[in-house]
C-alpha cells in the first residue's frame, strides 16, 4: 500500500533514513519494520521561526512496492539530412530548443558567438585577474550562456508545472544531481554546470544536429516577410525553415540590428541597481533566527526581499548564499556585476542584487533613442559606474549604511569581487530615481530583517543586467515575430523569460511551434 504523507524535522532528523523511517511509522501508526521503501518527493525549508524544520513530503510504502513509471527520458532520434533550424544562442534558450527540435525530427543548427564552456572558462579567469574582457567571451556571451557561471538556480514563476518538471529531468539525465528533482529551490551550482552543458552540447551532435562556436550573427535573412536564415560575421549564410532567436538579454548588437532593419521591437520594463554583499554567518543569524553558528545540517541561507518605494517595485534578485560577486559586462565601456555561487555555497559571503523597476515613464531623456530608450539608459548608467571605479574592471563601492545616509565610505569591508573595489559615491551616481529607491527599500528591509542594514554590508554597482530592456514582439499563439514569419523570438533577450528555467521552457514551446510549421503536428 502506498502513503502519501508529510513530515515537518529537526533539520539533523531530516539528514537520516532511520529517522525519516521511525517518523513515518509513528505518523502512519504502524511498526517500522512494515514499511518497505520510502521516497522523499518535495524537500522544503521552514525558517518563519526558531527552532528551524525540514519539510518532506514522504511517499512511503508497505508490502509490495508499486513501481512508479521512470523519469522522462528523451527520445532523442537522429536528424542527419533532416530540415534544418538555425537557433542562435547556446543558453539555455537555445539548447533547451535544439534539444527538443531534436525530439521532433528536425536538425538544429546551433551558432553561438562565444567560446565552448572550458576556453570560456579560460577568459573569466583572466577577467578575474583584472584583464580586459573578451567581447564575445565572458559571464554573458560563450556555451551556456549567463546562467552558466552563477548559482545555477533552477525557480520559475512559470504555471507550467508539468514544463518545469520536464526541465529538471532533461537536466538530471545530463548530469544534474538528484536532488533537484526534490528541492523547493533547486540549484546546480557554477563549478558543476559547465559539464552539464557539455553533456547537452554532445547530445546535441551525436543526433545529428551542429554547434557552430566563435560564430556570431550579423543579419537575418528576410524575404517577403518569412525568415530563410541568417548572415555570419564571418559572410557565411546559412539557409534555413526557421530561426529561434535566443540571443540573451546582453547582445545589444542584436536588438540595434532589428532596430536598423526595421523589424520591429519595443521598450520593455526592466530593473537596474546594485549587488549588496554581508557575510553569510550574518544572513544565517538573520534568517535562522538564532545568535549562534548555523546548524551544520542547514545550508547557508537565502533571503527573498520586495518592497514599493515612489510606486516602483524595488526587490532583491539572484541572491547567491556562500558566494561571490563577478564582473559581467560585455565590452571594456561598462561597469557591470553579478553574483555566483558554487554548488557547496561555501563562501563566506552572501550577496544578492537590490533593483529598482524602471518604466518607459522614467527615462524621458532618452525618448530620441525611441525603442531603444532603456536600452542606452542602461548603458549609460554602465558607463558612469565604469568611470567611478576607475576606467577599469575595478568596481565603485559603498558600506551600505554610508550609502543610506548619503556619505562617502573611507574604508570598504572585505569584499568576495576578485578584481577589486574602490570607495564612491554610488548614491550620487546612480540616477536619482533609483538611488532614493534603493536607500528606501534598505530601510525597510532592515527593518524587516534585523541586522541587514549595517556597515559590515557593501553595495556595488552596477546591478543592471537583470533582464532585456527590450521585447521583440511575437504572436502570442505562433510564437512568430508579429510581422516575420518562420522568426521565433525566444527567452530572455527576446523579453519572454528570466532566469534558466523560464528561458529552458520558452525554448521547448519555441520549438514545438517551429515543428508544427514545418508540418510535424504530432508533438509528443
Amino acid at each position: 500500500m502506498k502513503y502519501e504523507i508529510i513530515l515537518r524535522l529537526l533539520p539533523k532528523d531530516a539528514s537520516d533514513d532511520a529517522l525519516i523511517k521511525a517518523a513515518v511509522a509513528k505518523q502512519l501508526n504502524i511498526p517500522a519494520r512494515e514499511i518497505t521503501e520510502i521516497s522523499i518527493r518535495k524537500r522544503s525549508i521552514d525558517a518563519r521561526h526558531y527552532p528551524v524544520s525540514v519539510q518532506l513530503h514522504v511517499e512511503a510504502y508497505t508490502g509490495k512496492v508499486e513501481k512508479e513509471p521512470p523519469l522522462h527520458v528523451p527520445n532523442y532520434r537522429n536528424v542527419l539530412g533532416a530540415s534544418e533550424v538555425v537557433v542562435v544562442g547556446a543558453g539555455p534558450g537555445g539548447l533547451f530548443a535544439a534539444l527538443r527540435l531534436i525530439e521532433l525530427g528536425l536538425k538544429p543548427i546551433v551558432i553561438e558567438r562565444g567560446k565552448e564552456v572550458s576556453e570560456r572558462k579560460k577568459d573569466l579567469a583572466q577577467l578575474n585577474r583584472n584583464n580586459p574582457v573578451n567581447p564575445e567571451s565572458n559571464y554573458a556571451f560563450g556555451e551556456g550562456g549567463a546562467g552558466t557561471f552563477s548559482d545555477g538556480k533552477l525557480n520559475t514563476r512559470s504555471k507550467k508545472r508539468g514544463s518545469f518538471e520536464r526541465i529538471l529531468e532533461i537536466l538530471h539525465f545530463h548530469g544534474a544531481d538528484s536532488d533537484i528533482l526534490i528541492d523547493a529551490h533547486p540549484h546546480v551550482g557554477t563549478d558543476r554546470l559547465p559539464q552539464i552543458i557539455k553533456n547537452m552540447r554532445q547530445t546535441i551532435v551525436n543526433a545529428g544536429g551542429e554547434v557552430l562556436f566563435n560564430t556570431r550573427m550579423t543579419d537575418i535573412i528576410v524575404e517577403n516577410n518569412t525568415c530563410k536564415g541568417i548572415v555570419t560575421a564571418k559572410g557565411e549564410t546559412i539557409a534555413a525553415r526557421a530561426v529561434i532567436l535566443a540571443t540573451g538579454h546582453s547582445a545589444r548588437d542584436v536588438y540595434e540590428l532589428l532596430y536598423k532593419r526595421g523589424i520591429d521591437i519595443e521598450f520593455k520594463p526592466f530593473a537596474m541597481g546594485v549587488r549588496v554583499e554581508h557575510p553569510q554567518e550574518l544572513i544565517d543569524r538573520i534568517q535562522y533566527h538564532n545568535p549562534q553558528e548555523r546548524d551544520e545540517y542547514l545550508p547557508p541561507a537565502t533571503y527573498a526581499f520586495t518592497c514599493q518605494s515612489g510606486e516602483r517595485g524595488v526587490y532583491s534578485f539572484c541572491m547567491c548564499p556562500g558566494g561571490h560577486i563577478v564582473p559581467a559586462m560585455t565590452d571594456g565601456d561598462q561597469m557591470v556585476v553579478n553574483g555566483m555561487s558554487a554548488s557547496q555555497r561555501n563562501s563566506p559571503f552572501a550577496n544578492s542584487g537590490i533593483v529598482v523597476e524602471i518604466r518607459c515613464e522614467d527615462v524621458p531623456d532618452f525618448d530620441k533613442y525611441g525603442t531603444l530608450a532603456g536600452l542606452m539608459y542602461q548603458q549609460q548608467v554602465e558607463q558612469n559606474c565604469l568611470r567611478a571605479g576607475g576606467r577599469h574592471i575595478t568596481a565603485p563601492a559603498q558600506r551600505l549604511t554610508d550609502f543610506v545616509n548619503r556619505r562617502l565610505s573611507f574604508d570598504l569591508p572585505a569584499c568576495s569581487y576578485l578584481p577589486g573595489i574602490v570607495s564612491a559615491p554610488l548614491h550620487f551616481i546612480l540616477p536619482e530615481g533609483i538611488s532614493t529607491r534603493l536607500r528606501d527599500a534598505f530601510k525597510t528591509f532592515g527593518r524587516r530583517a534585523k541586522g541587514f542594514l549595517t556597515k559590515d554590508a557593501v553595495v556595488v554597482g552596477t546591478e543592471s543586467r537583470t533582464s532585456s530592456p527590450v521585447r521583440i514582439p511575437r504572436n502570442a499563439e505562433t510564437l512568430q515575430h508579429i510581422h516575420i514569419k518562420g522568426l521565433f523570438p525566444c527567452g530572455e533577450g527576446a523579453g519572454y523569460a528570466g532566469g534558466i528555467a523560464s528561458s529552458a521552457i520558452d525554448g521547448e514551446r519555441c520549438a514545438e511551434k517551429c515543428a508544427e510549421i514545418n508540418g510535424l503536428r504530432n508533438i509528443n
